[in-house]
């Protein structure tokens, strides 16, 4: 955009990031494209399928989604039909996940959306968040994984990556708030690659950088890592985690 004779020049999306961001951002596209599990919800783009995914993959861990991601479409293949479930049955759908919050507010979304917006899911995360069992992380995970999005989505696999990458010495105080900043800064702006980028550092911190073990020597970001550039080949924090899991305890917003 011209200003009088003068070329007015905006900031890149990563002129504020940290400088190992592109490569970081480079070996994580490309690893994960080679080497991404392939998942029943990564192979679609409804938004009605990525946000019964979404909730269900929440504290639970894939393999025990997997069966009951497809049984769940199966008898609610749509959202109109799960609005019109009676909430007994939708809770008998939903036994065995645990959390049986989640099948509430999932039944409520979808009762919102059929009632309040002619069964359309929208696809703003500021929209999404308005939806029952809709916070921050869910909003940019279903905006980017249905739609496309160049949408931040930072659970606890993702903050972790993000700190011991970019933070690693970085305070417990606002450090949720960083964690996003940076996340926002560094996930590309085109929607094919942004929606590679954030299933793959979420794979990335399931898989290799665990809560209980870092394994650097298998990271394919290693170089772009300030934990991994100094640290030994596997890493053993002090604090374990969960094992197996895709999401973490607790979604950060």
């Amino acid at each position: 955009m011209r200003k009088g004779n003068q070329l007015q020049r905006f900031p890149s999306p990563l002129s504020n990031a940290p400088a190992a961001a592109p490569e970081f951002r480079q070996r994580l596209l490309r690893w994960f494209r080679r080497h991404g599990r392939d998942l029943p919800w990564r192979r679609t783009r409804d938004p009605y399928h990525v946000i019964v995914s979404e909730f269900m993959l929440q504290q639970t861990q894939v393999s025990r989604v997997e069966a009951y991601y497809h049984r769940f479409l199966d008898r609610y293949p749509s959202i109109e039909s799960l609005a019109a479930a009676p909430t007994g049955m939708v809770r008998e759908s939903w036994d065995g996940l645990g959390y049986y919050r989640r099948a509430a507010n999932l039944h409520r979304l979808a009762q919102e959306v059929v009632r309040d917006r002619a069964g359309v899911i929208p696809s703003d995360p500021a929209e999404l968040r308005q939806l029952p069992g809709v916070g921050r992380y869910t909003a940019g995970a279903v905006a980017s994984f249905a739609f496309e999005r160049s949408a931040a989505a930072v659970d606890t696999n993702v903050a972790r990556v993000l700190r011991r990458a970019f933070h690693p010495r970085a305070p417990a105080k606002a450090l949720v708030t960083r964690l996003w900043a940076t996340a926002e800064q560094i996930v590309p702006r085109r929607g094919k690659s942004a929606w590679a980028f954030n299933q793959g550092i979420m794979e990335l911190g399931a898989l290799i950088c665990t809560a209980r073990i870092a394994r650097c020597g298998e990271c394919p970001v290693r170089p772009a890592c300030a934990t991994g550039r100094r640290s030994p080949v596997t890493l053993t924090p002090a604090r374990s985690g969960a094992k197996g899991r895709r999401r973490g305890p607790k979604l950060l917003s």
